[in-house]
């Protein structure tokens, strides 16, 4: 049997993405692009979000696609950004099928039909890509965002992930790792932290240097910091856009605080159950009730 270290740092990099799902989010990135391409102007595109900063967990799904704009769009600023979605998402709809693309806040998501298995596997494959029209704007970026007065978000994806960059050599080398477990439990709970997004940003603050070590004491006191922090206003790194916590209004922070005091619960029960010599017992409470199926029973 596997010993709760080990499957920790197995964990840890079943987290990680290979290059299969690296070499298909490269090529769906140029396939829609070149989609795009033929619909409006677009200067150039880059992946982003967390898939860019290496905090994205499996499966791969939801990975961000910048499309920038170029002149010939540019009277799409003078509309209200659902007028912009709306067409993006119709263009998108053309080649994946209506049935496929979903307009969002900010984005126009395109699934491609991969469903992953019992444990979590794709096969390599994306699950959905999030497209982000965007605008240059001085030396960063506008985006529409419905859920705004303005209608338009400024932000700027490379402080986001400059500060990733810099969160991680401070931590040894380990706070993407401990990202990336959090928000697998997020997902594997029903997703009570919305965005995201949201877990990256509090761990830029509570993931203070330097690393414990021990994976299983920085989840435990990870899980009870986010719970104890959760109701604050967390802003945008980037110091650009709305809070990055306004989606999270007094009920859904209730939820949360709920859900990651079970999570903080149950990794303390874990660890007791490891002391005590029932390490089965304590690889089952951090599959079932922490992580999900990808952690390792063996």
């Amino acid at each position: 049997m596997i010993s709760v270290k080990d499957a920790f740092k197995k964990f840890r990099s079943r987290l990680e993405l290979h290059e299969g799902e690296q070499q298909d989010a490269s090529r769906r990135q140029k396939e829609i692009r070149s989609h795009m391409d033929s619909k409006f102007h677009i200067e150039h595109d880059f992946l982003t979000g967390s898939y860019k900063r290496w905090t994205k967990t499996k499966p791969l799904k939801d990975v961000d696609i910048f499309c920038v704009l170029g002149e010939k769009d540019r009277h799409y600023r003078d509309k209200p950004p659902s007028v912009l979605l709306k067409d993006v998402e119709d263009a998108l709809s053309e080649k994946y099928g209506k049935a496929n693309v979903g307009g969002q806040r900010r984005s126009v998501t395109v699934r491609f039909g991969v469903t992953p298995d019992e444990d979590e596997q794709t096969g390599d494959k994306v699950m959905s890509f999030d497209v982000v029209p965007a605008f240059a704007k001085d030396d960063y970026y506008e985006i529409p965002d419905t859920a705004t007065s303005k209608g338009w978000t400024e932000t700027d994806p490379r402080v986001h992930a400059d500060k990733a960059i810099e969160a991680q050599s401070k931590f040894s080398g380990e706070w993407k790792g401990l990202v990336r477990m959090a928000k697998k439990w997020n997902s594997h709970q029903g997703k009570p932290i919305k965005p995201s997004f949201l877990i990256e940003v509090m761990a830029l603050e509570i993931l203070t240097p330097p690393f414990g070590g021990d994976y299983r004491y920085e989840m435990k006191a990870f899980f009870a910091s986010l719970a104890d922090r959760i109701n604050e206003t967390w802003n945008d790194p980037a110091g650009l856009g709305p809070p990055v916590s306004d989606s999270m209004d007094s009920a859904k922070q209730q939820a949360a605080r709920t859900a990651l005091g079970k999570a903080s619960d149950a990794a303390a029960r874990a660890i007791q159950l490891e002391t005590q010599g029932k390490n089965g017992e304590a690889l089952k409470v951090w599959r079932n009730e922490v992580f999900g199926p990808l952690f390792p029973l063996s």
